[in-house]
């Protein structure tokens, strides 16, 4: 396991005002309009998710990085589990013709609204539960997902994506360093069921046997 970054250009980039997250809005009633992971989590207002998932290319150099440090070629098969829209697996496709990518998320809205030509590779499903068989798939990659999830959930993700995957692996996840950084992430999740440090995080990834790779974005 070892930790490599590939994502923080991208989280960076984003402008965070902490506090009017919390002073603006009722903050426990947003958390629970997010949690349905719906059309308020993905194209509502900025105060209850994203307010307005759309496809700007940004993850285009995210899969481009990845496919030189795993030297991920044509025919082989990614899974990207928590893909949302999508956006992380047309990237795949456009970087790597030829190759095979699935993808699975819990909200039946992000999938009904992916971008679409990856649409008819995903579908909705846990990440506790994958729907492959074992060793199915040469990468498999979750960006920004597994922290949302309950403890025993969380352990018994981990192990699926060490199942289906039959190569390289990497999970990224939000962590916090110091009291500044948990505050900020407090302020500013909506839909976060896991609050650990990297040294948490990695411990986690340990007692569940995964042999991946990972990282984690801060909110400094």
């Amino acid at each position: 396991m070892a930790y490599v970054d590939f994502i923080n250009k991208v989280h960076r980039s984003t402008k965070r005002d902490y506090l009017k997250r919390v002073t603006e809005h009722d903050k426990a009633v947003c958390a629970e309009l997010a949690c349905r992971f719906d059309k308020d989590y993905w194209d509502g207002e900025r105060h209850t998710g994203y307010g307005g998932y759309r496809y700007d290319g940004r993850w285009r150099s995210v899969a481009e990085d990845m496919v030189r440090h795993y030297g991920l070629k044509p025919g082989m098969r990614v899974l990207d589990v928590g893909c949302g829209k999508g956006f992380l697996l047309y990237e795949f496709t456009q970087v790597v013709p030829g190759i095979e990518v699935a993808g699975i998320d819990v909200s039946r809205y992000g999938i009904d609204h992916a971008k679409e030509e990856v649409r008819p590779f995903l579908r909705v499903a846990g990440a506790d539960r994958l729907p492959f068989p074992d060793k199915s798939f040469d990468f498999v990659v979750s960006l920004n997902t597994l922290h949302n999830l309950y403890v025993h959930e969380l352990s018994a993700a981990v192990r699926e994506i060490e199942r289906v995957g039959r190569g390289a692996k990497h999970i990224v996840i939000e962590a916090y360093r110091n009291e500044r950084e948990k505050v900020n992430l407090m302020y500013w999740q909506l839909t976060c069921r896991a609050f650990h440090t990297p040294e948490e995080w990695e411990w986690i990834f340990r007692q569940a046997g995964y042999t991946g790779d990972y990282s984690y974005i801060v909110f400094e």
